[in-house]
């Protein structure tokens, strides 16, 4: 279409990140609010306050049977691929939280049906929305840190999720790697444009290599990716790790000219700093002034997105390769299970 709309969205999952990506993009005034969906009604009278006009659903298929461009997905992970699918058959968009799928078996299935209806499909990513993020792709891409030859990514969190679906591998697909390594891996390949060639990981429960054949879910993974142009890449992710802090989020990227890296302040989730390294120097960047909302970015990209043109969007292909590593991660290493 030539001239951008104001696509019709129905939400389904109103918990905290539902209510939160539905009233960024609230803000944006780029989309109409148009229904809302969720099985729990304290969920649903919560986000009601925040769209009093939307048509309240208390089943999926109510809310699939409404005139609406796509569907906005923030459901419990096990959930996430037939509800796509589900979406997708119906002819809508669709932008999802992440994981789209438990596996890259049910990922990769997600994607295939949005090509086949030639729809917008879109997984929320956020962290490729920070400002330093962005500040870390140009250079590299321009070639300002040389040749990229070591990376290391951390996401420890020292709290965990506050639902019980969380915890087993059959409802959440994985444990932290599934809830946090997810964007760092992520990132690693959207950041250095590389292919993986090899997989090495080691996942720990309770402080102890992850039993094969379990239902359990890690809380503690440290795995290596090695790329084809022989980049190393490490990446540590935890719940529950005693930081002494709230969180330790970092990217960093070392290359034959300079370094760079993007810091959390302070164990803080929601601000970073972006730093550049040449030898024993350090440039700060980017101070975290400017991040309100970082968050919602994603959703309110694929809006626009969608507002322009439904059909289907090659970008997305690579959401399938991160769900194929994690399948890796989760079969490699000694303890780590299959």
């Amino acid at each position: 279409m030539d001239v951008e709309m104001r696509p019709r969205l129905g939400f389904l999952g109103l918990g905290w990140i539902g209510r939160h990506r539905m009233q960024c993009l609230a803000a944006s005034d780029s989309v109409e609010i148009a229904a809302l969906a969720d099985t729990a009604p304290d969920c649903l009278a919560e986000a009601r306050k925040l769209a009093p006009d939307a048509q309240a659903c208390t089943d999926y298929d109510a809310l699939l049977d409404l005139d609406l461009d796509g569907i906005v997905i923030a459901t419990p992970s096990a959930l996430h691929a037939d509800q796509s699918q589900a979406a997708l058959k119906r002819d809508r968009a669709v932008f999802c939280q992440k994981p789209l799928g438990r596996s890259g078996t049910e990922t990769a299935r997600v994607v295939a049906c949005a090509q086949a209806r030639d729809r917008l499909l879109g997984v929320d990513f956020s962290y490729r929305y920070l400002k330093g993020v962005a500040s870390i792709r140009e250079r590299i891409a321009n070639g300002d840190l040389g040749e990229i030859y070591a990376a290391t990514l951390t996401f420890h969190n020292a709290y965990g999720p506050d639902k019980p679906w969380f915890y087993r591998r059959a409802s959440a697909g994985g444990g932290c790697v599934t809830d946090l390594g997810i964007h760092l891996i992520d990132l690693a390949l959207w950041l250095l444009g590389d292919r993986v060639e090899q997989v090495s990981s080691r996942c720990y429960a309770g402080g102890q290599l992850l039993a094969p054949d379990t239902d359990k879910v890690e809380d503690y993974a440290s795995i290596r990716l090695t790329l084809g142009r022989g980049t190393c890449v490490d990446i540590a992710c935890s719940w529950r790790l005693p930081l002494g802090r709230d969180c330790d989020i970092q990217l960093a990227f070392y290359g034959t000219r300079a370094g760079m890296a993007l810091k959390n302040v302070n164990g803080s989730f929601y601000d970073f700093r972006t730093e550049l390294y040449r030898g024993t120097a350090t440039e700060v960047l980017h101070e975290p002034v400017d991040e309100n909302g970082w968050g919602g970015r994603a959703v309110i990209a694929w809006a626009h997105k969608l507002g322009e043109c439904r059909r289907f969007d090659e970008a997305i292909a690579p959401v399938v390769t991160v769900a194929e590593i994690i399948d890796q991660i989760y079969g490699n290493g000694e303890g780590a299970y299959r």
